[in-house]
């Protein structure tokens, strides 16, 4: 599997004053959004249900085309029906329940299966697999039932179907809400792998602040408009305002935040325990 390459556009997903509505008459899930999301990003989109969160990952997927305005995914119009399987090449999406996506009975069969849809030649296939299931550590499962393994094990094989068809940019839609802790952690760490090691472009929905804190920017939508942009520590750092919106803080920023109200002077960007304990020694050595 090669490195993503990112020339030929500046934006690899970008959306221009996008309205989108499931019905002609209805509401609008999201109204007039504008967001680039540069080559290489870790971007995490947050918001309550209803917020437009899935609408936005859909859109950038041309699984929803916009009922106004104008979604790019590197470089190709969605709208475009010519480009849709290259879109949808080019854009891989996971989503909450791995179980929807698993197709087979065995696991590198499961992953073969967009490859064998795409019309890859069958030589082709099987390194394609392997480098996929290597990649996000279950190639030893290659030859396991799919419901034998654990929900984040699942969902892992699920990606290695998605990154086999080596996408530019992979949505993935609240991917770790079905899992426990544990298969919440090995798919969260498998996502940051594949943007550290490979340079895909990754959009992460989730309820999760902490989730949310590991990106490298965050988007905050309410109501179907964009609320809030920045990176973790500009956005997280508005407590006040996040509450106004409804949604929590990370645990150790929401501790920071307490703390400076009662006059301990720590930063109010804090956002892991290291750097709270980091914080609490530094105060503690000057007392």
């Amino acid at each position: 599997m090669q490195e993503q390459s990112s020339e030929q556009f500046t934006d690899i997903v970008a959306l221009q004053e996008v309205t989108f509505a499931y019905q002609e008459d209805a509401p609008p899930a999201l109204s007039g959004v504008s967001l680039a999301i540069a080559p290489g990003e870790f971007v995490a989109v947050l918001g309550h249900n209803g917020s437009g969160k899935s609408s936005l990952a859909k859109l950038c997927n041309a699984l929803h085309l916009p009922t106004g305005g104008t979604v790019t995914v590197c470089g190709m119009n969605t709208r475009d029906e010519a480009l849709l399987w290259n879109i949808r090449q080019s854009a891989g999406m996971v989503f909450q329940n791995p179980d929807n996506q698993l197709v087979s009975t065995i696991v590198e069969e499961d992953v073969a299966f967009g490859l064998e849809n795409l019309g890859t030649p069958q030589p082709q296939i099987r390194p394609k697999v392997d480098e996929a299931l290597r990649a996000v550590s279950m190639y030893d499962c290659r030859a396991s039932a799919p419901h034998m393994l654990s929900g984040g094990q699942k969902q892992r094989v699920a990606i290695a179907g998605v990154l086999a068809m080596a996408p530019r940019v992979m949505i993935l839609d609240e991917a770790t809400a079905m899992l426990d802790p544990s298969g919440r952690r090995e798919v969260l760490a498998t996502m940051h792998g594949l943007h550290r090691e490979r340079g895909i472009t990754v959009v992460w929905i989730t309820h999760s602040m902490s989730e949310a804190a590991t990106a490298e920017r965050v988007v905050v939508l309410k109501e179907g408009q964009l609320a809030l942009t920045g990176t973790p520590r500009q956005v997280f750092r508005q407590v006040e305002r996040l509450r106004e919106l409804g949604l929590d803080v990370p645990p150790m920023t929401e501790m920071a935040h307490g703390l400076r109200e009662r006059g301990v002077q720590v930063p109010d960007d804090i956002l892991t325990v290291q750097e709270m304990v980091e914080e609490l020694c530094r105060l503690s050595s000057r007392a």
